[in-house]
């Protein structure tokens, strides 16, 4: 079984009732770290720490005032430690006990979220948390996606450092990708790690520290390299595997990504996020799901002609099937007096299909219409294949 046996409307229905029928009451933590607004930004981090979570809900009297967020706080380096809580607080997206599984998965992968905090019914009280960890280990009961193969759903290529890089080196690439983890692999090829922002932070948490910079090494060019605190030795699966090793092993090891291999080298890498977007192209729509992300302000302007390049483009192949989602990741870099070369990856969801493709060019919409064509081409040529 894989991706194929999800390409009609019917099996897809089966498959979100088969999802949505778990209420979240069932499998959410009901014993989960909260902070107040009168707390420390340091108290949040060490709290993270011990947790494991990520995204921590921000209470008053039990009441909800929304999240301080892991990913949030690292991009404010110039952030004091002893910042107050209430100046770093954000609403983020909260759900209930009856809010579909499939919406909890959108509401993940729209907002990237590790966490989601789940209030009752008025919305005030937090009664518990549902994690990515969460939606992984239901999924990974479910058949008709835990026997997909691997290939049909990593990312690949994939971008990975060397285990002599330096620290900051490996910082850089992470910054550019808008991503928390990356692989780590030698001279052949051959994975002998995970890196990630845990690991920096671990490593580099000192008594000292006074800003998030100090924490996440932004101000200060590391020599340390990145072999000396990854990860070491961890589970890959190869490339024709199915979906459920993968599963397993994020569970088992409590790892967002797992390494795909093919002759012991690095050929990809299967996420967390890759698993929850599956359950959320499941969710039922009348349109296609677009999420753009790492958009800065001045961009922003263009989301409507991005937007209008993607529907001229996936109307190409309507025709055939059901596009269900599509995420686009847009990051900048080699800036050239006032231009920006533009660095794109995108994921399409198509009738339970997952296509990748990333594109690099200097205009923004040139780009984004180049990346979204490769996309619909390689569906149009997936279905030759497989019709000829």
């Amino acid at each position: 079984m894989g991706t194929e046996d999800l390409q009609d409307v019917e099996r897809i229905s089966i498959l979100r009732s088969q999802l949505d029928s778990k209420r979240v009451e069932e499998i959410m933590d009901t014993e989960f770290p909260t902070i107040g607004l009168d707390e420390r930004l340091v108290d949040a981090i060490t709290l993270m720490r011990r947790s494991g979570y990520q995204d921590i809900p921000v209470v008053k009297d039990e009441e909800y005032l929304g999240t301080v967020s892991y990913g949030d706080v690292l991009k404010k380096k110039n952030t004091a430690l002893d910042s107050k809580i209430r100046n770093l607080v954000s609403m983020s997206p909260m759900i209930t006990k009856e809010t579909d599984i499939t919406k909890v998965a959108e509401i993940m992968i729209t907002n990237d979220l590790r966490q989601v905090p789940v209030v009752c019914a008025d919305k005030k009280k937090v009664i518990g948390c549902i994690g990515r960890n969460h939606l992984v280990n239901l999924v990974a009961g479910v058949k008709a996606i835990s026997d997909i193969k691997v290939w049909e759903v990593m990312t690949s290529p994939i971008e990975s450092v060397y285990e002599y890089s330096t620290i900051d080196e490996a910082m850089g690439v992470m910054r550019s990708l808008d991503v928390r983890t990356l692989p780590v692999i030698d001279d052949f090829g051959k994975v002998i790690g995970i890196f990630g922002m845990n690991e920096v932070i671990a490593s580099s948490w000192r008594p000292s520290n006074k800003t998030i910079g100090d924490i996440s090494g932004r101000d200060k060019k590391s020599s340390a390299i990145v072999g000396s605190i990854c990860v070491p030795t961890v589970k890959s699966v190869k490339w024709n595997d199915v979906l459920g090793n993968a599963m397993r092993i994020m569970l088992d090891d409590e790892f967002s990504i797992v390494p795909v291999t093919d002759d012991d080298k690095l050929v990809g890498t299967v996420a967390q996020c890759d698993i929850i977007e599956l359950v959320s192209a499941c969710k039922k729509r009348d349109h296609l799901f677009v999420q753009l992300s790492g958009l800065d302000e001045v961009d922003k302007a263009s989301t409507s002609a991005i937007y209008e390049v993607v529907k001229d483009e996936v109307d190409k192949i309507k025709r055939i099937g059901s596009p269900e989602s599509l995420s686009i990741n847009i990051s900048k870099y080699n800036r050239q007096g006032e231009r920006n070369k533009y660095s794109m990856s995108a994921r399409l969801i198509f009738s339970g299909r997952v296509f990748n493709a990333k594109q690099v060019d200097w205009d923004l919409i040139k780009t984004v219409n180049d990346l979204v064509k490769k996309l619909t081409n390689a569906v149009l040529s997936s279905r030759i294949r497989l019709h000829p």
